[in-house]
Parts: structure tokens; sequence; C-alpha cells
């Protein structure tokens, strides 16, 4: 496929100078005559990616224009993922995505603006980095523990709405995976759920608001969260105390793409795919693992592996039967957090 011989492009020229000049030669005259003109892409992705992109966006058009003699610039976009996903089907022109579930990136495809099969062409499924559910505490009033510690009357969870955050899905999947993982049936996993969103007092619309409304506003007691957030939030100071379960946990898996349909018309095709691949180098991979994602790279892993837990029971949402389940049961209007909702 196209986009696989690409992947070697960009590898190639992770190796050195040699190895560029020689893929420099490759490129027809007309090509070269059509790099020249400066290029602008647009990355679409959800709230709590800003800060790794931030970094690795300039290391690519550096190395594009190094390698091409064609000068890219980025319009980026952050917010909740189910917002983008909308805001996209509805007329955004993104040329990449990069959202918080696969879930959100095949409601995109629904709409033809993808084309089926996009998961495989990148390594790892697609799959860039992932995160697992931390859970920050702010006081001795709420020690957990354990995910049962949840359900106590004195706990208030702030998460955020799964209806508008790839996050909070996140959030409500492990919740559910918790119990039906572990050999529970699903009458208890409602049940268990239940309890916990009777303890969330607000529902911020994406996992970044839900950060500010429980550090910046001190609502609740409890943040339930990515780990990747809770690593950033430390590095910028905010002392926390937080517990990561690590006998279960989901594995947050957060796929990256092109827009097909605006890519073609745009005539981006190959500097966006050139970019996505670019996320998938060591070089790319570090500037995620720096703001806490785990990296899909293992040997990036690895060297980061200190701030990452293990996780015994590392269940993925295919365990959960998998993405169009998933929205069936649980996400669909009147479906199960719709009915955990309107009993609160």
């Amino acid at each position: 496929m196209q986009i696989k011989l690409k992947w070697k492009f960009i590898r190639g020229i992770a190796l050195g100078l040699i190895i560029s000049g020689v893929i420099s030669v490759c490129f027809h005259p007309l090509q070269v005559q059509s790099q020249s003109r400066p290029v602008n892409l647009t990355l679409v992705s959800y709230a709590v990616t800003q800060k790794a992109y931030e970094q690795i966006i300039p290391k690519f058009t550096a190395l594009w224009e190094q390698q091409t003699g064609q000068r890219v610039t980025f319009d980026q976009s952050y917010a909740g993922s189910g917002t983008q996903t909308r805001a996209i089907i509805d007329g955004l022109e993104a040329d990449i995505v990069a959202l918080a579930l696969a879930l959100d990136t095949k409601r995109i495809e629904q709409a033809g603006l993808i084309n089926p099969g996009w998961e495989q062409e990148l390594p790892n499924n697609s799959t860039v980095h992932s995160s697992v559910v931390a859970l920050v505490t702010r006081d001795q009033a709420a020690t957990i523990d354990s995910w049962s510690d949840l359900t106590d009357d004195n706990i208030q969870i702030i998460t955020a709405n799964p209806k508008t955050s790839g996050g909070a899905r996140w959030n409500f999947l492990a919740l559910w995976g918790v119990v039906t993982q572990s050999g529970g049936t699903d009458e208890q996993a409602l049940e268990f759920t239940k309890a916990v969103f009777k303890n969330a007092p607000v529902l911020p619309k994406d996992a970044r608001e839900a950060s500010d409304v429980f550090i910046k506003q001190g609502q609740g007691n409890v943040l339930m969260n990515y780990e990747n957030e809770v690593i950033l939030a430390e590095q910028q100071g905010y002392k926390s105390t937080y517990f990561i379960p690590t006998d279960y946990n989901i594995s947050i898996d957060n796929p990256v793409t092109v827009v097909d349909a605006v890519v073609d018309r745009r005539g981006t095709r190959e500097v966006a795919e050139a970019f996505v691949e670019f996320l998938f180098t060591p070089e790319a991979q570090r500037e995620f693992a720096k703001v806490g994602f785990r990296p899909s790279d293992e040997q990036v892993f690895t060297e980061f592996s200190s701030q990452y837990p293990t996780i015994d029971n590392l269940f993925t949402v295919e365990d959960l039967g998998g993405w169009d389940a998933v929205q069936t049961n649980f996400f669909d209007d009147g479906a199960i957090f719709d009915q955990i909702m309107s009993a609160r």
C-alpha cells in the first residue's frame, strides 16, 4: 500500500543523511515542483494531546522541509473527542484526526470521510499511544485503594461526560470491565456503574475540563482521569495523591489516521500521510511519553517504563465485545448510559 511504502520512507529519513539523499533524488521533477509550494495541514485531536503535538509538529515540519524543500504549517484544534468528531462530520476540514478512541474515528468513517481499513495502514493497528485510568484523591477524606471504594457515600467523583468526551467513555468502560473481566455478571456491572455515577455531581465536557473542575475549582474529592493527565499535572507542579488500579484496568488505545476525503480534495495526502507515519518514529514517541502517554514503540516504552505501573489484567475494548457492540449497548441514545443517568 502507498502508506506502507512511505512508512519505510520516513524510517529511512531517520537513519541518516545518506539514505535521505538517495530518497531526495528519487522524487519525480513534477513532484518536487508540487512540493515547493507551502502546504497547510489541519490536525484535529482531543484535549489532552496538545502538549505532545506542540513538540512533535516543529520536529516534523523541519524534517519535511529539509528533505523536500516544502514548508508545512499546521492549524490545530483540540477539544473533547466526541465534540471533534461531530465537528468533522459537520464540515470541519481535518486532514488528520488523532482522537481518543477508535469509535469516534469509525463514526467519521461511517460518514464517508475516512476509507475502511484505516486501522491496518499504520503500525499497532494505528494506535499511536495508550493510557490507563487513574484515580486522583484530594484529601484524607477520600482514600481509594480499590475500584469498589468509588461507591462509598463520602466520595464525590469528577469524570467527564461520555456523551462528549472520549476519556469519559474509557472511564465508563473501565468501570464496567473491572466487574465483568473479573468474573462478574452484566447485572453486577450495571449496579456497580450506577453506584459510581450516583457519586458524580457534575460531568464536564472533556477530560481537560474535568481536571480543571477538580484542580482549579476544587470540586469533588476523586478525579477519574487518564494516567497521562495525572503525570502531566505533576510535571506542571500540581502535587497529588493518585492511585492507578493495577489488578484490572483498561488499555486506553488512541488511534490516528488521515481523513481521506479531505486530503484528496485539498491535495495534501502525501504530507499528511508522512506526518501520521512520523508519529510512530522513536523521536515522536518520546514526546508522547514525556507528557505521560504510554508509547506504542516498545523500545521507547522501556525507556520510560519507570513511570508506568504494571497492570496485572489489562483488558481492551475487544474484551467488552468490540466498538460496535459497545456503542449499541452503552452509548446509543436510550442505551445503558442514558438509563443510568435518568435513574440518578
